[in-house]
């Protein structure tokens, strides 16, 4: 099995098949309009602009699990990135990416790389951890998606090959995706 066997709505609520994106190197992100680290769609952008021409795509899927931080509807999250930071990359409908109602794809990315923990050495990792540790004690022990702009990244070949925090360095996912292309 791979990311190609996985069928998701797009942000209009068209079934797109991810065989449609078979042979290019993928980010899959989990994303918010309303949270701290909405910023990084700046970066995001940029990454993009950079390297889709050399067979890089970003995913994003809207996820308002996490402190109701991607209120809205798909219209509205899709107006707001377009505006807001000049999204180009494809934008999917909203999900829940754990629990009963997860989205059958991040339940599968989640198994192929589970929580790894955070870069410590990152001013937020502190607060996360003590944030993450006071809902669940034994959240480090869990595949779960902690935050917003958790990022999968793909290969070729359909394979996750990575898993970056919503703290990583953009630099380091770079980096990863310079590696597969």
């Amino acid at each position: 099995m791979n990311v190609y066997d996985f069928e998701v709505k797009d942000i209009f609520g068209k079934t797109v098949s991810l065989r449609e994106y078979a042979g290019k190197v993928l980010l899959i992100i989990n994303s918010a309009t309303h949270c701290g680290f909405t910023a990084q769609y700046n970066d995001l952008e940029a990454l993009y602009a950079a390297y889709r021409d050399a067979g890089f795509e970003i995913l994003d899927f809207p996820c308002n699990q996490f402190g109701g931080q991607a209120p809205g509807t798909e219209a509205e999250i899709s107006t707001f990135c377009r505006t807001r930071f000049g999204i180009a990359f494809p934008q999917f409908a909203k999900v829940d990416v754990n629990g009963p109602n997860a989205c059958p794809l991040f339940t599968w990315l989640k198994e192929q790389k589970g929580f790894a923990g955070f870069d410590r050495s990152h001013p937020l990792a502190m607060p996360m951890h003590q944030t993450l540790l006071q809902a669940d004690p034994d959240y480090e022990k869990k595949p779960d998606i902690k935050w917003n702009f958790t990022k999968f990244l793909i290969d070729r070949s359909g394979n996750v090959v990575a898993r970056f925090e919503p703290i990583d360095s953009l630099a380091a996912i770079e980096d990863a995706i310079n590696e597969l292309l």
